[in-house]
């Protein structure tokens, strides 16, 4: 398996890339071969008389690389002009990636996450599953948030097609993976049309029943209520690596969570996340 690894050659990524824990975890899904890619400005010139943007560039991805090869990778790098997240998803597409890899870190004084605009760009148009990958900063140094990035997982579902995609990762996390919780968020009251999934429970329960056979601790979760705010409320209560979901999921019933309910999760989460883009 292939996965692209979106880097800015900062110490942010410098530190996920490090993270033997999360390597390995990398290695578990299955990931073999990385092309690891940096996009620089259109508007910046590394011939310039004075510039020395190439070579750190070629620096960096080489000390990146090396790091990586040490875990047992094979690594390609890319150094491109561009639209990142327009480049980032061409690659993907070219090389076939079963797997985007992208760092998100930062944090306001309200305490509310926000990511880059190339994540969220990512997270809107992505071709491949995308791990965001959380980092910190701890102590004025960058950290990653959960080096065992599969280890609890928190699947969001709204039975949808894509939804039911997403949940297929757990046939490349199951080696990694030791805990699951399977939840779903039905449409408040209060909302004109809210159609509700009357065998929810049964269908989280079929569900559980078989990751359990594979080996995972699982519980299964109702709500009632906004999605994006349910998500996070039960991400505070089961405390997961990272949350797994579908992105613009559309049920048969209702749309339940919608393109900017990923989005949105994918920006305001503390965890990881596995977002998986619908069949193309």
């Amino acid at each position: 398996m292939r996965a692209v690894y979106a880097t800015d050659l900062s110490s942010a990524i410098d530190t996920a890339i490090d993270s033997r824990v999360c390597l390995k975890c990398l290695g578990r899904y299955g990931i073999k071969e990385i092309d690891l890619i940096t996009v620089t400005s259109p508007n910046v010139t590394t011939g310039m008389p004075g510039s020395d943007i190439g070579s750190r560039t070629k620096k960096g991805l080489e000390r990146q690389k090396t790091q990586l090869e040490s875990e047992g990778f094979t690594v390609n790098t890319h150094v491109v002009r561009g639209t990142p997240h327009r480049r980032i998803n061409g690659l993907a597409e070219q090389v076939h990636a079963d797997l985007i890899i992208a760092g998100s870190r930062g944090q306001s004084p309200l305490k509310q996450r926000f990511i880059g605009g190339t994540v969220k760009n990512l997270a809107r148009t992505t071709v491949s599953p995308l791990l965001v990958q959380r980092i910190v900063r701890r102590d004025g140094s960058p950290e990653v948030a959960n080096k065992h990035l599969f280890q609890r997982m928190l699947y969001a579902t709204d039975f949808s097609e894509n939804a039911e995609r997403a949940f297929e990762q757990f046939k490349r996390t199951r080696t990694a993976t030791h805990e699951a919780t399977l939840l779903h968020v039905a449409p408040p009251e209060r909302r004109a049309g809210g159609e509700e999934v009357e065998d929810a429970e049964e269908r989280l329960e079929s569900m559980a029943e078989s990751l359990q056979e594979k080996g995972i601790e699982t519980t299964t979760m109702l709500r009632e209520g906004e999605a994006v705010e349910e998500i996070l409320a039960a991400e505070d209560e089961v405390d997961p690596t990272t949350i797994l979901l579908g992105g613009r999921g559309r049920s048969r019933l209702r749309r339940l969570l919608l393109g900017s309910t990923s989005e949105d999760v994918t920006a305001r989460a503390d965890s990881n996340v596995l977002l998986v883009p619908p069949a193309r």
